[in-house]
């Protein structure tokens, strides 16, 4: 079965405590909370004191998403928010091993990022020391965004060389997933799942959320 990660980014901010029950109650296994900083991304969201909220709020496994600038400033704090996965975009970060061993020191999971045009290979050189790879499927910073085709080749290609490399490490696929392609994405070679515009604009989220779990 798939990991499945709605993505709070889609959420009614105004009705935060009743979407809480309502994902801890169904078969959604992560919390996927995507952090902006409106110069990596062109758009802001939210930072430590909102995922310190959830964390609060839920015993399943924080997912954070950084797509910022500089994560190495911020990354105590969001372990401190309470992050049980931190990721870093490859796009974002010079000296991407160093961000890394920060991560792992402080004893959270190691997630790297790449957007739609970076080839999976920029992380041949990385793949033993991470936990998680999240394959942007659309062009990162905004939800309710389509699915990138093309990603469907990268995650096969991914897949192969983490098999090669590290087979323990998850591929995450974020943007664009849907009930109607949540098959495909899966038999390319994915994991996890992260849907935000899916679950949280459906009549029944809890029920979106089950489905997505049970794709074959």
């Amino acid at each position: 079965m798939p990991i499945v990660a709605p993505s709070l980014l889609a959420a009614d901010f105004l009705k935060l405590q009743d979407i809480c029950k309502m994902l801890n109650e169904s078969e959604a296994d992560w919390y996927h909370l995507d952090i902006m900083d409106g110069r990596f991304v062109p758009n802001i969201s939210f930072g430590p004191m909102i995922v310190d909220f959830f964390r609060r709020a839920t015993r399943k496994t924080c997912d954070v998403h950084l797509m910022i600038l500089e994560p190495e400033k911020f990354a105590e704090a969001f372990k401190k928010a309470g992050a049980d996965i931190l990721t870093v975009h490859y796009e974002a970060c010079p000296h991407l091993h160093r961000n890394i061993q920060q991560i792992k020191s402080l004893d959270m999971q190691a997630g790297v990022a790449i957007n739609p045009h970076t080839p999976v290979t920029a992380l041949r050189d990385v793949l033993g020391d991470i936990d998680l790879v999240c394959m942007m499927s659309v062009n990162p910073g905004f939800g309710g965004q389509s699915f990138i085709p093309h990603t469907l080749q990268k995650i096969k290609e991914l897949r192969k060389l983490i098999n090669e490399r590290n087979p323990e490490i998850k591929i995450e696929v974020d943007g664009g997933v849907t009930l109607e392609n949540a098959k495909i994405i899966l038999e390319a070679g994915a994991d996890v799942l992260v849907a935000g515009n899916t679950v949280f604009s459906a009549a029944d989220p809890k029920k979106v959320i089950q489905q997505l779990k049970n794709v074959r």
